[in-house]
């Protein structure tokens, strides 16, 4: 029996010793492959697809009055999205436009006192034209009464009286010369009331077009087709300026941002052709090309970046962030979604 038994073990042994070359010879095949792989291609897992995500924040404050969106709808650029409340707006603003009528009103009343000032002028300078007409006939009868007065012709009285109504005269062109001065400073000064009531009632128009303009903040478009993030408010909420009401999500251009080592991108031109893999479609084989690499490394665009000047320097491997378009995009679009982990494969 046991000579048997020994008999039997060596004829397992040749199995035994095939199955464990074939095993060695396949690992060595993979590993060879591998190895060959890894020395002829770059690869790197830390890629994501991106697109345009654009907040949508409101330009006045204000109570949400209406929201015409869900959540991930799809909309339009130029859509209709969030209405605020804009009933103290608009009391404000026709309290403005109350407020711009009297302005009116009060350049009317400024142009018809200058029409009006304009009109005693013409009167005053008729009124001097007239003094100095009697002044000069006064000042003539004067000089002729005083002759007649040495010739004994008439009498002291008559000469008196001549004095006087040249005096009189006298005066009464002075007077007009006053009046005439004083009227035409009076004009001056109503041609600048006007200028002001002018400037006022422009200062008014524009604070109207200003309050309108807010009134149409009220309204919130999208400034994007895509679709809808999640929304963060609700209807009866207050929102100040600048509050993130949600984001738009541009569904129409993707691309990849993958983040090579510094050491892997010496064959990643602008141009190069590379294959995509999305983790969520792992059947799914894409292409990309290479659009453009970052001036600086992802560690430069931190909040905090490392400083390497201090003593206690370890060398970390930095990475480089690398943009590459998706090749016929138009096929798979209605797949992808912002965020999505892919990796990168390269030839060397």
């Amino acid at each position: 029996m046991e000579q048997r038994s020994t008999d039997l073990n060596k004829k397992k042994s040749p199995i035994k010793l095939i199955i464990l070359l074939s095993v060695l010879s396949v690992g060595a095949f993979i590993g060879f492959k591998k190895v060959r792989f890894a020395l002829t291609h770059e690869t790197t897992d830390n890629a994501q697809v991106e697109t345009q995500i654009t907040p949508v924040l409101p330009r006045v404050a204000g109570y949400v009055k209406n929201i015409t969106v869900k959540d991930y709808d799809s909309v339009k650029a130029g859509d209709l999205l969030v209405e605020l409340d804009d009933a103290e707006l608009q009391a404000q603003l026709n309290e403005m436009e109350a407020d711009y009528k009297q302005a009116e009103v009060d350049i009317i009343q400024a142009k018809a006192n200058l029409n009006n000032a304009i009109v005693s002028l013409k009167v005053n300078k008729g009124n001097l034209e007239l003094s100095d007409a009697k002044n000069a006939k006064a000042l003539a009868d004067y000089m002729r009464d005083k002759k007649l007065y040495e010739g004994e012709a008439i009498t002291k009285k008559q000469l008196d009286d001549s004095k006087f109504n040249y005096e009189t005269a006298t005066k009464i062109t002075a007077n007009s010369k006053n009046d005439l001065a004083t009227a035409e400073s009076r004009i001056a000064i109503l041609q600048s009331t006007v200028q002001k009531a002018e400037a006022v009632m422009s200062v008014k128009r524009a604070r109207i077009e200003q309050q309108q303009l807010k009134m149409s903040y009220t309204k919130v478009y999208a400034p994007q087709g895509g679709k809808i993030g999640k929304k963060t408010i609700s209807i009866g909420q207050f929102v100040q300026i600048g509050t993130p009401l949600f984001s738009v999500v541009n569904d129409s251009t993707y691309w990849i941002v993958a983040n090579f080592k510094e050491n892997q991108i010496k064959s990643l031109i602008p141009g190069k052709k590379v294959q995509i893999e999305i983790d969520a479609y792992p059947d799914l084989k894409l292409t990309g090309t290479v659009a453009s690499l970052s001036e600086a490394t992802g560690a430069k665009f931190a909040l905090l970046p490392p400083d390497n000047s201090s003593g206690n320097f370890v060398k970390v491997t930095q990475r480089v962030p690398v943009k590459i378009w998706i090749d016929d995009i138009q096929k798979t679009k209605h797949l992808l979604r912002a965020g999505l982990s892919v990796s990168i494969i390269a030839e060397n």
